[in-house]
C-alpha cells in the first residue's frame, strides 16, 4: 500500500526541475515553477473549496521543516480551524516588523548610543534575509541562514546576532504573534547544530602606554572637537559615551571634580573623577566657546557630537591599529606597570566594581584623593614629565 505521507525524499526534491507540483502527502505539496524556483504549500479543503498557504522557499525550509508546519496545520484543519486565519491572528506580521517593535520597545533601555546602533545594523542589515518572513514561521533554518556566514568567521559577533534574534522571538511570542520554542536558543538545539563559539573576552587593541607622550603631542596639534574629546577620554580614562555625552553642568571647575551621573555609567552608579591640571586646562579652554549644554556638540543642534567622532579621528591618524576604548587599557598597564598605587585605586579609577557586595558596602569612600593623585601623575607622565616609577600611596 503506497505511503499517504512522506512521500518525496530529499535526494529527489534536489534533483527536481521540471515545472511542476510535487505532493508529500498530507496536504504538503513542493511547487516548481519555470524559473527553477521551488517552494512549499500546504493545500486543504474547506466546505468544497481547496485553500492553500505558503510555507516558504526552498531550501532555506527544508522538508523536515515543511513536514512539521504541515503536520501542525492538518492539526488545526481537524480541529474545525483554518491555518490561514490562525497565522493571521498571530499578528501576521514579519519578522521585520515585529524586530522593529522590539527595537523601539527596548530601544531606552540602551543608553550607550553603540549598543543601539549595533542592535539596529543586527536586526535590519544583518537579518535582510529573514525579514520578510512571516515571524510565525521562523525556524531553525532561517535562524542559521543569518549566523552560519559568520560563526566560524566572526564567532562573537554571530554569537551576538544569534543572542538578538531570539531576543526578538521570544518577544514575538509574549505578543502573541508566534507559538512553540525558540528556534534561536542556543542550549539543547543550535548547541546540538553549530560549534560551541570562543566566548574568550575581546581585548580592544591599545597604545603601549610608553607611546602615549608622542600620541597626546600628535592629538594636540589637531584642532578638531574630536581630537579634543580624544584627549580629555585619554586623560580620564573614561568611556565613549560618558565623554561625548558629557554635559557643562557635571564639571566643578572651582573644585576640579567631573561628577556623571548614575544613568550615564555602565554601572549606573555616579561616578566623580579628579581633574588633573591638563584636563582642567582642556575645559577652561573649551568653556568660553561653549554653545550648548554638550562639552562637544554635534553638527544637530541640542545633540553631541557623533558615537563614532573619535574612532574616525583614528583612522585620520592613520591608527587602524588601536581602538579608543583600548586606551582605558592603556591606563591600567601604566598603574600596573610604572606605579606603586593600590590596585583598588586604579579600579575605581576606572568606575570597576572591586571587592564583594559585602566589602563595598563597608568601603564607602570612592577614593576620590588617593585618585586625584593618580590622575595627575598619569597626566604628568602623559605630557613626557614623568616617566618613572610614581611614589607608593599610602593609607
Amino acid at each position: 500500500m503506497a505511503r499517504a505521507i512522506n512521500k518525496l525524499n530529499a535526494l529527489e526534491i534536489k534533483a527536481l526541475s521540471d515545472r511542476g507540483r510535487y505532493g508529500d502527502g498530507g496536504g504538503l505539496w513542493f511547487n516548481v515553477t519555470d524559473s527553477g524556483s521551488k517552494a512549499w504549500v500546504f493545500r486543504w479543503t474547506k466546505r468544497g473549496h481547496v485553500r492553500e498557504i505558503g510555507l516558504g522557499p526552498f531550501p532555506a525550509i527544508t522538508l523536515a521543516s515543511a513536514r512539521t508546519k504541515a503536520f501542525e496545520y492538518r492539526q488545526m484543519v481537524a480541529e474545525g480551524l483554518d491555518p490561514k486565519i490562525e497565522r493571521e491572528k498571530l499578528g501576521g506580521r514579519t519578522f521585520g516588523s515585529a524586530a522593529d517593535a522590539y527595537f523601539e520597545s527596548m530601544k531606552s533601555r540602551w543608553t550607550n548610543a553603540k549598543t543601539r546602533w549595533q542592535w539596529e545594523i543586527t536586526l535590519k542589515h544583518r537579518c535582510a534575509a529573514i525579514r520578510n518572513r512571516p515571524i510565525a514561521d521562523i525556524d531553525t533554518n532561517d535562524v542559521l541562514r543569518v549566523l552560519k556566514l559568520h560563526w566560524t568567521k566572526t564567532p562573537e559577533t554571530a554569537s551576538r546576532y544569534r543572542s538578538r534574534i531570539e531576543s526578538v522571538l521570544d518577544y514575538a511570542k509574549a505578543k502573541g504573534w508566534r507559538d512553540g520554542e525558540n528556534p534561536a536558543r542556543w542550549r539543547g538545539h543550535l548547541s546540538n547544530i553549530l560549534p560551541r563559539p570562543d566566548n574568550k573576552k575581546q581585548n580592544y587593541p591599545a597604545l603601549p602606554y610608553a607611546d602615549i607622550p608622542d600620541f597626546m603631542i600628535d592629538l594636540r596639534e589637531r584642532e578638531a572637537l574630536a581630537a579634543i574629546a580624544l584627549r580629555l577620554l585619554i586623560l580620564t580614562a573614561s568611556r565613549t559615551s560618558e565623554v561625548l555625552k558629557a554635559k557643562w553642568d557635571e564639571f566643578d571647575l572651582e573644585n576640579n571634580i567631573w561628577s556623571i551621573p548614575a544613568e550615564r555609567m555602565k554601572m549606573k552608579e555616579p561616578h566623580r573623577i579628579p581633574l588633573s591640571d591638563s584636563a582642567l586646562l582642556l575645559l577652561n579652554e573649551l568653556h568660553p566657546l561653549r554653545v550648548s549644554e554638550y562639552v562637544f556638540p554635534g553638527q544637530k543642534l541640542g545633540k553631541p557630537l557623533s558615537n563614532l567622532a573619535m574612532e574616525m579621528m583614528l583612522r585620520r591618524m592613520k591608527r587602524k591599529d588601536i581602538t579608543v576604548h583600548g586606551f582605558r587599557s592603556t591606563f591600567r598597564d601604566w598603574c600596573g606597570d610604572k606605579t606603586n598605587f593600590p590596585r583598588e585605586v586604579a579600579e575605581a579609577a576606572l568606575a570597576h566594581k572591586v571587592g564583594s557586595e559585602v566589602e563595598r558596602a563597608y568601603r564607602r569612600s570612592d577614593a576620590l584623593e588617593k585618585r586625584r593623585l593618580l590622575m595627575q601623575a598619569w597626566s604628568d607622565y602623559c605630557k613626557g614629565s614623568q616617566t618613572g616609577n610614581v611614589v607608593a600611596l599610602h593609607g
